[in-house]
């Protein structure tokens, strides 16, 4: 997907509309990976033990691949400008209990949407004050 932002800047970004979790087993994880460069952000997903680290995983990598090939931006150079997830549909069953009762059970959807940024700044090689 192509946005410009108000400085020129084109920003790359993935959005993954149906991953089956709620938001609240997905915020912290997203959390965990703003503000990191890419690399760092991939390893720390795939080494993560929840489930849905997967689809965070997969969705990250389809913003880079956006990056990479819609703008031309440097691999190493991209980091996490951006992570959020938003509600979609509730799926709701229900289960039997005893004495002829049943129980709702909800099943929840989320979106997911990955916004990447070219970080164009020079590292300084010394404390704050050179």
């Amino acid at each position: 997907m192509v946005t410009v932002d108000k400085d020129k800047q084109k920003i790359a970004k993935s959005i993954n509309k149906n991953v089956r979790s709620s938001t609240r087993k997905l915020k912290p994880l997203l959390r965990s990976i703003i503000g990191k460069k890419v690399d760092i952000a991939v390893r720390d997903l795939t080494f993560s033990d929840k489930r849905i680290s997967k689809d965070i995983k997969k969705t990250l990598s389809s913003a880079i691949a956006n990056a990479e090939n819609n703008f031309q931006y440097d691999i190493d150079k991209l980091f996490i400008k951006e992570a959020y997830c938003g509600k979609q549909v509730v799926m709701k069953r229900f289960r039997a209990r005893a004495k002829g009762r049943a129980a709702p059970i909800k099943k929840p959807y989320s979106n997911l949407t990955i916004v990447l940024e070219e970080n164009n700044k020079i590292e300084r090689k010394h404390g704050t004050k050179s």
